[in-house]
């Protein structure tokens, strides 16, 4: 029997990294993370978050897309298969929020550039740990080097919106968890959730 595959996502800041690793580890299961969770992958990613180099938005998603397609490929798919659990820090709607909310890559080509990445390769679920920007500001200094925390409140708030906007529109396949609780708070939130899968 396949494993469940579970996927945190948010804004910078929101706790979804140590939430998932925390997932993770109760469950038995193989926490990853994108991009960079494989020796290409973290080639990819020294690139994509070097603020210093110059990069368009497409070029950024197609880059986000190819680390994807190998992490499927390599890791995702072959774990869910062995029976394991992957539990995930951002998956295939990092993009539509990063890239096409955030950058404004048109959502339509994404998705089916997105499509073709992964294959059926989906979540069964996606846990949004939703915080605001101003809290996100609040919890951590922006690394100013990084092509993502160095962006703009303006950037961050479309990201969020983007987010809530995906969860509305696929309330069976999503939920909303409040991030600005303790981390007891919020882990009691998700756990709740997860127990019919997990």
């Amino acid at each position: 029997m396949a494993g469940r595959f579970i996927v945190f996502e948010g804004i910078d800041a929101s706790g979804k990294t140590s939430q998932a690793r925390r997932v993770a580890k109760a469950c038995g299961g193989l926490f990853t993370f994108e991009p960079g969770d494989t020796a290409l992958g973290a080639e990819l990613r020294r690139w994509l978050l070097d603020g210093s180099t110059p990069m368009s938005p497409v070029t950024e998603a197609l880059m986000m897309l190819a680390d994807r397609s190998h992490h499927v490929a390599t890791l995702i798919e072959p774990t869910l298969e062995s029976g394991r659990h992957v539990i995930a820090d951002r998956y295939l709607a990092s993009t539509l929020a990063y890239q096409g909310y955030g950058r404004g890559v048109d959502l339509q080509r994404l998705r089916v550039a997105t499509d073709l990445a992964i294959g059926p390769c989906l979540p069964d679920l996606t846990l949004l740990i939703d915080i605001d920007v101003e809290t996100a500001n609040e919890r951590r200094a922006r690394n100013h080097e990084d092509r993502f925390e160095s962006a703009d409140a303006a950037f961050h708030d479309r990201l969020r919106q983007g987010y809530l906007e995906m969860a509305a529109a696929d309330p069976a396949r999503w939920s909303v968890i409040d991030g600005r609780g303790s981390f007891e708070e919020v882990a009691h939130a998700i756990d709740r959730r997860l127990r019919p899968l997990l």
